[in-house]
């Protein structure tokens, strides 16, 4: 079986090969900032990876107007490949050049995968426009860029479960990013960062690996909080109006307790 270490030394040559191209699709001026790369690993090794996901059944549901996914973060449950490509993007090598990419300071990965982990899409799935939750579990750090690596083959456009950046606000239009196989995206997470996931329409699982950092610094020129805000798409006004109030009352309750409305389940639990 693949170990973190292996697998991040394969990461980091393929990051370094592209790391001037990466940069400069990352700081494109005026839009959300990403870029990707792609035939991250062997085609083989992220075959081993797609194969090595449990079934739907076998992760936690997440379903509601703002979304309709399948998750888990308690890797020890699984096969134990997943764990080792989780943290492969945890080691201080790829974290590293990561920040040479980005040009963001001081992240640091999360061990205990708040919000990260894996994640699964069949059919029907969705995630609506949304920010993410601006800090960690703890509101001790700014959670800053999101690395997203899909491994689901021969996954198309037209299938759905695609990563949807909303450039202009979401009620303009949004830019697409295919969900490919082998594929890592960069995405930074700030107070305009909006982005979503498309419908999946076809049959089929789309598999992705999802990591966090975070750092004391913000990932915009000043502070900023809030808690995760979901909001409807632009043919779904009705919804969108439900969903801002209900961003608008857990950001007023977070920024007066100090506390979350239901505690977070998504967080690895090493002790276990």
């Amino acid at each position: 079986m693949h170990k973190r270490e292996y697998l991040a030394g394969l990461i980091l040559p393929r990051l370094e090969a592209e790391k001037q191209k990466m940069k400069e699709e990352f700081t494109v001026k005026g839009r959300i900032n990403t870029c990707f790369i792609d035939n991250l690993l062997p085609e083989n090794i992220a075959r081993d990876i797609y194969n090595a996901f449990p079934t739907p059944e076998e992760m936690a549901i997440h379903k509601s107007l703002r979304e309709n996914k399948r998750i888990a973060a308690q890797m020890d449950l699984y096969n134990p490949l997943l764990e080792e490509i989780v943290y492969a993007f945890q080691d201080e090598r790829i974290v590293k050049i990561v920040e040479e990419i980005t040009g963001i300071k001081q992240m640091t990965p999360d061990e205990h995968l708040y919000a990260g982990g894996i994640s699964l899409m069949a059919k029907g799935n969705f995630l609506n426009p949304h920010l993410d939750n601006s800090h960690d579990n703890d509101r001790e750090n700014y959670r800053v860029l999101n690395l997203l690596y899909y491994v689901t083959p021969d996954w198309k456009l037209e299938n759905g479960g695609n990563l949807e950046l909303w450039d202009h606000g979401v009620k303009n239009e949004q830019r697409t990013i295919l969900s490919k196989f082998n594929r890592l995206v960069l995405m930074v997470t700030n107070k305009s960062s909006y982005h979503s996931v498309s419908k999946v329409v076809a049959d089929g699982k789309r598999c992705c690996v999802s990591n966090y950092y975070f750092s004391k610094i913000p990932a915009e020129s000043s502070e900023y909080f809030h808690v995760t805000s979901f909001y409807g798409r632009p043919e779904e006004p009705v919804k969108d109006l439900v969903l801002r109030a209900d961003a608008l009352l857990r950001n007023c309750i977070r920024k007066i307790t100090g506390k979350r409305i239901i505690e977070t389940k998504h967080i690895y639990k090493k002790d276990k």
